[in-house]
């Protein structure tokens, strides 16, 4: 977790709902300067802090109302700040709760330099994540769809569907399928809606794949290298990365993509695990499909899981994976290399991997070997590229 620790003349610490703000702002020496609620709008705001505006940094914790804010703040050349809801208990964990204690706290965080950031996304691809998040959240009710069908199906002990479902064209008689007319009027609901979906996903697919052609095509060619992921899971991973400089190390990284397990100790004992719904949730669902998709049909992959099963169990092995594909991503995008399946199973010891071959997972070379110079090129296609077109790009050389 990281803190703003930068000092300035005045702290703004402001409470922000939907329809309504609360402000408060002290000094260097903590001083309330001005504590007002007033209309969550932008003439309002900068009126209030006008005065205070020569070293000013504004905080507002993350909730859903944060964006228009921060861009004003940005427009306005005022350090903006965004709080980390979860980390910030002292808001939280007090006696009393109000937006006049809330403001005050917000603004006591900043100025003490225990203010816990969360990340601000830039304004030109937020919009491009917003909208991919919204389509996986609606390809995930379509599948609610399809299991329903198949439940009542199996509610009511009815033969199988002889057909896959999913498929538009045969799923036209599978309202017939049920004797009773309430099940059926409920099944053909069901598809009704299945065929809207079907018509508006692909659509919207195609609208995000022209939208994401401005934004780090090269990023996406990289990580579509991985066997198995496609455009959607490329474009999800990307666009909820963003920049991959922002995170200094890989644990960072895999801290952020909720796909390590923190550990709770004090003097030396263990008491537990915490902190598992902090990070992104997004890109967690992403690598965990990632690494179904890298499975299929890759004969080495499904060795390494039987082999991770054998020791974990099922359902850890491909979390085990999907923090592996996670580190091996995390250093694809920072040498600007293209996957090495060599590479990758190098650090499990499987099927052959050569023990000279440098860590895709960590970065390191074995002691006494020398690194290979790979020649491996990444194609970047007109189609990803945009208006870069057709690219061939070398990966560094590896250092000695």
């Amino acid at each position: 977790m990281r803190f703003y620790t930068r000092q300035h003349r005045f702290y703004c610490g402001v409470d922000l709902h939907a329809r309504s703000m609360y402000v408060c702002i002290l000094d260097a020496e903590g001083t309330v300067l001005v504590s007002k609620d007033i209309a969550a709008e932008p003439a309002p705001f900068l009126e209030l802090i006008a005065p205070y505006r020569e070293d000013l940094a504004v905080a507002a914790e993350c909730m859903f109302t944060w964006y228009w804010l921060a861009d004003l703040c940005e427009r306005e050349r005022i350090v903006f700040v965004l709080g980390h809801a979860l980390y910030m208990r002292a808001i939280h964990g007090g006696k009393a709760k109000n937006d006049r204690i809330d403001a005050h706290k917000i603004a006591a965080l900043l100025r003490g330099g225990m203010m816990p950031q969360a990340y601000v996304y830039p304004r030109e691809m937020r919009a491009t994540r917003d909208l991919m998040r919204r389509r996986n959240y609606l390809m995930r009710k379509r599948a609610e769809l399809l299991v329903h069908i198949q439940n009542t199906n199996s509610q009511y002990n009815l033969p199988a569907f002889g057909a896959r479902i999913a498929k538009p064209h045969l799923r036209r008689e599978v309202a017939g399928h049920f004797p009773e007319v309430a099940v059926r009027k409920s099944v053909e609901l069901d598809v009704s809606l299945l065929d809207h979906y079907d018509r508006e996903l692909p659509a919207l697919e195609r609208y995000i794949e022209s939208a994401a052609h401005g934004h780090d095509p090269v990023a996406l060619a990289l990580v579509r290298t991985v066997p198995g992921l496609g455009e959607v899971l490329g474009l999800s991973i990307v666009y909820e990365i963003e920049r991959i400089e922002r995170f200094a190390r890989v644990q960072e990284f895999l801290s952020y993509g909720r796909l390590v397990k923190p550990t709770k100790s004090s003097a030396g004992k263990v008491l537990g695990h915490s902190g598992a719904k902090i990070g992104n949730a997004h890109l967690k669902w992403a690598f965990s499909e990632a690494a179904v998709c890298f499975l299929r049909g890759n004969k080495r992959g499904q060795a390494l899981r039987a082999k991770l099963a054998a020791k974990h169990g099922k359902g850890k092995s491909l979390s085990i994976i999907a923090a592996r594909l996670a580190r091996a991503v995390y250093f694809m995008l920072k040498r600007r290399a293209p996957f090495d399946e060599e590479r990758f199973f190098a650090q499990s010891g499987s099927a052959g991997a050569k023990g000279s071959s440098p860590n895709v997972l960590t970065g390191a070379t074995p002691k006494g070997a020398r690194p290979a110079q790979s020649s491996t090129e990444v194609i970047v296609p007109s189609s990803t590229a945009g208006e870069l077109g057709r690219k061939r790009m070398r990966p560094a050389a590896q250092p000695r």
